[in-house]
């Protein structure tokens, strides 16, 4: 069975577009950035994080500052309950 040529176009342009469909669409849509500042185990780590709503950029920031502070699943669920000594949230 033999395709033609302007046929084969289309069905690359049509895949091709349908890829940069889903790239894009999955692509986080960032609105809010928050700088977090957290005390834990005697050390202070300031981080920032970003994400669709104030939430998910702190909780972004907490897990980045957490992370260089606590070594193992306990401390790191402590430290994820601390209460941050800072929080500022702008949008993007």
């Amino acid at each position: 069975m033999a395709v033609n040529r302007s046929t084969k176009v289309l069905l690359i342009a049509g895949i091709i577009g349908l890829v940069a469909w889903v790239i894009i669409g999955s692509m986080a849509r960032v609105e809010r950035a928050c700088e977090l500042c957290i005390e834990f185990n005697g050390r202070a780590e300031c981080r920032r994080g970003a994400g669709a709503t104030d939430q998910e950029a702190i909780s972004a920031a907490r897990m980045a500052a957490c992370g260089v502070m606590a070594f193992g699943m306990d401390q790191s669920i402590a430290c994820q309950n601390v209460r941050p000594r800072s929080v500022q949230c702008t949008g993007t």
